[in-house]
C-alpha cells in the first residue's frame, strides 16, 4: 500500500456467506461475493482465520494454525468433480436456519460426507495428492496423525488421551458413526486439506484477478488442544506432564469486568528466539500461503501480554510479562516482503505498546465504536487520524453498528450524532460509515452486517461469552446490485475506488 493509497474493504467471514450446506464455502457464493465487491468498488475482503474450529466453534481457538476448516470445502464442487452424489449431500440435515450456522448438525454430518468424497478420489487423485503432501508434509502428517488419535480417543483433548500410538490397520469408531482404520483416518483429514487449499487457491485467483486482496487474521495464540501444541510441546510454557504452568487471557476491560480468560498457552519465547524464530516464521508463512495482508491479533502481546495461574477460573489474577517485542517483530517483517501487515493495537495500551507499534512501522486499528466518549478526548475520533492507520467502524468483536446504537450509552449515541452531524434521512449506518470513508485513514473497513442494517441476532462474536457466537450468515440477495451501487458511490464520493 502506497503512502497515498486510498482503500476501503468489508468483513465478511467465509462462514457467513449463505448456501444451502448449513455454513458458508468456497463455491458459488464466495464467487458472488468477490463480485459483488468488484461492483462495490472495494479494494480489500476481511476473513477471519480459516482454521479447523473445535469446542465452541472459535476460528480463534483451532486444532491447527495451518490447517484450513473442513467445513469450508464446497460439497457442489465436488459433485462435480464426480466425488459426490447430488442425493447423498441432499441426505444430511444442515440445519433449519438460513440466517444462524448449526455447528451441530455440521459436526455430525460435513465428515460423512466428506469420507465419500475421499473413498471415491484417494486414488484417482493420488498423484495430486502426493505432491500437496510432499510441499506440507512439514505440518500435514503430524496434523492428520493428531486428528486420527484425537477420533481414536473420543475427540478428547491431547492431554487427556490414553490411547497414544496405533498401527494403521486398528479399526477406529468416529463418535459421528464411521468406522475406518487409523491408516484411512489419517488419509482421509489429509485428502480434506487437499480439498481445502485447491478449492481455496482456486478461489482467491479468482479474487485477486477482480483486483481485490484478502485480509486475513492470525491469531496471536494457538488452543492448546492443537496439532502444533501436541507435535512442538517445547516451544510453550508447559509443566512436565505437559499441562500448562500460565495461559493467556486478557484483564478485566471494555467488554468484561472479569477479563478474558483465554486459556492458550504461553510462548517459551526464550527457546523461539534460540531458533531464529523459526516457528513464527514457518507459521506467517503458512497464512502468507493464504492471505495478500495479515492482521496481527492482539498485536500488544508482543510488547506485553497477559498470563494467569492454569487454574484460575477468571482472568483478574493475572500479571504482565514482558513480550518478544521487535526481536520477534523486526524478524517477521524482513523475511515477509511480499505480504503487508496490520497491527490489531486495541486494548490496554501502554507505552510499550505504542514504541512496538511505531518501531515497527505497521499500521494500526481505530475502532469508531470507541471514538466517541462525550468528553471528546478519545483517539479515535476520525479528525485526529494520521494517514498511517486503518479505521474500522467496528470489528468482528463488535456489535454491529444497529445493535451498538440500541445497547450503547444515550450520551455516547448522542455525541456520535452530533460530532458526524447525523440525520435520518441519512440513516445512522450511512453517516457512521462517512465518517469513517472520509477519514484520512489509509484504510476503511466495516462489517457487512453493516451496510445491510442489520442489529440483533447478527453479531458475529461477543467476548467474554462462550456461547452463541460465530453463527451469523447473510442471506441470499442480501448483497444484490442496488447495495453494491450505493457503496460504489460512497466509496468514489471519498476518493477510496481502486485505481
Amino acid at each position: 500500500m502506497t503512502e497515498k493509497a486510498r482503500y476501503s474493504g468489508i468483513i465478511m467471514p467465509i462462514s457467513s456467506l449463505p448456501g444451502k450446506y448449513g455454513i458458508g464455502t468456497f463455491g458459488k457464493a464466495a464467487y458472488e461475493y468477490a463480485d459483488f465487491l468488484k461492483a462495490a468498488g472495494q479494494k480489500y475482503w476481511q476473513v477471519l482465520p480459516l482454521g479447523p474450529t473445535s469446542y465452541g466453534d472459535s476460528p480463534y481457538q483451532s486444532f491447527s494454525t495451518f490447517a484450513g476448516n473442513p467445513y469450508f470445502v464446497d460439497p457442489d464442487m465436488l459433485i462435480e468433480e464426480g466425488l459426490l452424489l447430488q442425493s447423498e449431500v441432499d441426505s444430511c440435515d444442515w440445519g433449519s436456519d438460513p440466517r444462524h450456522v448449526d455447528y451441530g448438525k455440521l459436526y455430525e454430518n460435513r465428515l460423512i460426507i466428506l469420507g465419500i468424497a475421499k473413498e471415491r478420489g484417494w486414488d484417482r487423485l493420488k498423484p495430486e495428492i502426493d505432491k500437496f503432501t510432499e510441499s506440507n508434509k512439514r505440518w500435514l502428517l503430524s496434523y492428520a496423525e493428531f486428528m486420527a488419535l484425537k477420533t481414536a480417543n473420543g475427540m478428547k483433548a491431547w492431554t487427556e488421551w490414553e490411547c497414544t500410538s496405533l498401527s494403521d490397520s486398528e479399526i477406529i469408531t468416529f463418535d459421528v458413526g464411521l468406522q475406518l482404520s487409523f491408516g484411512k483416518i489419517k488419509e482421509l483429514f489429509i485428502f480434506i486439506q487437499f480439498e481445502f487449499f485447491r478449492q481455496w487457491m482456486k478461489l482467491k485467483k479468482y479474487i485477486n484477478g477482480l483486483g481485490i486482496l484478502v485480509i486475513g487474521d492470525l491469531p496471536i495464540y494457538v488452543a492448546m488442544d492443537s496439532a502444533d501444541v501436541w507435535s512442538e510441546p517445547e516451544m510453550f510454557k508447559l509443566d512436565s506432564d505437559n499441562r500448562p504452568v500460565v495461559v493467556a487471557g486478557v484483564p478485566p476491560d471494555y467488554f468484561d469486568p472479569n477479563g478474558q480468560l483465554w486459556g492458550n498457552p504461553i510462548y517459551n519465547y526464550d527457546k523461539m528466539k534460540a531458533t531464529g524464530y523459526e516457528w513464527w516464521i514457518r507459521r506467517v508463512g503458512g497464512a502468507a500461503l493464504l492471505f495478500d495482508m495479515i492482521r496481527f491479533d492482539h498485536f500488544r502481546g508482543f510488547a506485553s501480554y497477559w498470563e494467569v495461574p492454569y487454574g484460575e477460573k477468571t482472568a483478574i489474577n493475572g500479571r504482565w510479562v514482558k513480550g518478544p517485542g521487535m526481536d520477534l517483530i523486526g524478524t517477521l517483517t524482513s523475511w515477509f516482503h511480499g505480504i503487508s501487515f496490520i497491527a490489531e493495537d486495541l486494548g490496554d495500551l501502554t507505552e510499550d505498546v505504542y514504541q512496538l507499534i511505531e518501531d515497527s512501522g505497521l499500521p494500526g486499528m481505530k475502532v469508531l465504536e470507541f471514538a466517541f466518549s462525550p468528553d471528546g478526548e478519545s483517539d479515535y475520533l476520525p479528525h485526529k487520524y494520521q494517514p498511517h492507520c486503518i479505521c474500522y467502524a467496528g470489528s468482528h468483536d463488535n456489535a454491529p453498528l444497529q445493535l451498538w446504537k440500541q445497547q450503547e450509552a444515550p450520551e455516547v449515541i448522542a455525541y456520535a450524532q452530533k460530532y458526524l452531524g447525523l440525520n435520518e434521512e441519512e440513516g445512522f449506518n450511512r453517516g457512521i460509515i462517512r465518517g469513517g470513508m472520509s477519514s484520512a485513514a489509509e484504510l476503511f473497513v466495516t462489517q457487512m452486517q453493516d451496510y445491510l442494517g442489520l442489529g440483533e441476532g447478527c453479531r458475529m462474536n461477543c467476548p467474554g461469552n462462550p456461547y452463541g457466537n460465530w453463527q451469523w450468515r447473510m442471506l441470499p440477495g442480501e448483497a444484490g446490485e442496488e447495495l453494491a451501487a450505493e457503496i460504489y458511490s460512497i466509496t468514489k464520493m471519498y476518493g477510496r475506488l481502486p485505481e
